[in-house]
């Protein structure tokens, strides 16, 4: 009896250990087919992420392919350009030869753009500097300075680039002559229209010797402008002559009387840089763009000069001029 009944709880035991291990076992593969299947999301997961990156790695390696070779083609276009437009520059005239006593120079293509430009540009503000005189015009000797001298301001930018414009762009030689006249017969309006300002405006006691100059100054423009027609582009050192004994005779002349006026430190400055600037007014052919020169040294002394009528004898209200 206690012999069964040992054999009985020995395979009772037995069962127990066999369902035991069973359950174990099935726990094990349950956990392990958990951590499994985890494992193979995970490696899911990471490879998604890894082909996003890769995605974004090969976008980012396109556009760089692109913009390198953006950045090379414009690299190599700027090297390109620069050496053909330094070949250009050597290639380009900058001057030719000079010209002879009876004939006009002939610019070259650069120099008859730097002419235009030099001077073309200054038309509009000569219009304003014009217009600005008008606004602060009171009396009716400062309305006609404005036209006089406003007028011959604006006319003397509006010729001059009408004149380089048609030896730039016309093979007309008739028009080309006509505008050719008309600019340097500008040249002295331009002279006189300077003075009036200062000796219509600035002869508050009527001196006559300020008298007789106002009138002489415009006397020797028409002289000036008569010889010039007659003698086109002929004794040109006399027409210079003519040019600075005009632009400087009257001043001395005046001066010489002890008579002060306002803004003589500009005027003087002005007229320095007009005398210099007429070294390269008969330097063509010798130095490059020698008229364009001249052309801006007439822009400073004019703008010195009209600073000075703007100031001294166009003041503003609550202002006095300083001598």
């Amino acid at each position: 009896m206690r012999i069964v009944i040992s054999v009985q709880k020995s395979a009772a035991s037995a069962a127990y250990r066999k369902k035991k291990k069973s359950g174990v076992d099935s726990n094990v593969a349950n956990r392990l087919y958990g951590f499994t299947s985890i494992g193979f999301q995970g490696l899911k997961k990471k490879s998604r992420i890894t082909n996003k990156m890769n995605k974004i790695v090969q976008e980012v390696q396109n556009k760089y392919s692109f913009l390198n070779n953006l950045l090379t083609k414009l690299w190599r276009s700027w090297f390109k350009s620069n050496i053909t437009f330094k070949l250009h520059l050597r290639n380009v005239r900058w001057k030719n030869d000079k010209a002879t006593p009876d004939c006009a120079y002939q610019p070259t293509k650069i120099e008859q753009l730097a002419n235009i430009i030099t001077h073309g540009i200054w038309i509009i503000p000569a219009i304003v500097c014009a217009n600005k005189l008008f606004e602060r015009s009171k009396t009716s000797s400062q309305y006609l300075v404005c036209w006089v001298y406003g007028g011959a301001l604006t006319m003397l930018f509006i010729i001059s680039t009408f004149f380089h414009c048609s030896s730039f762009c016309t093979n007309h030689n008739g028009i080309r002559n006509i505008l050719h006249r008309c600019d340097r017969a500008m040249i002295y309006i331009f002279i006189a229209g300077s003075y009036f300002p200062w000796l219509q405006l600035q002869n508050p006691r009527h001196l006559s010797l300020l008298v007789c100059m106002e009138w002489m100054i415009w006397v020797m423009a028409a002289i000036g402008i008569m010889y010039q027609q007659l003698f086109h582009e002929r004794f040109k050192c006399l027409e210079t002559c003519f040019y600075v004994i005009m632009g400087l005779g009257p001043a001395i002349a005046v001066l010489s009387t002890g008579h002060q006026f306002h803004g003589m430190t500009e005027l003087k400055f002005g007229g320095f840089l007009y005398i210099v600037g007429v070294y390269f007014f008969k330097s063509d052919g010798i130095i490059p763009m020698a008229h364009a020169i001249w052309h801006l040294f007439v822009v400073f002394a004019a703008t010195c000069h009209y600073y000075a009528i703007l100031t001294y004898l166009y003041p503003l209200e609550n202002t006095t001029p300083n001598i």
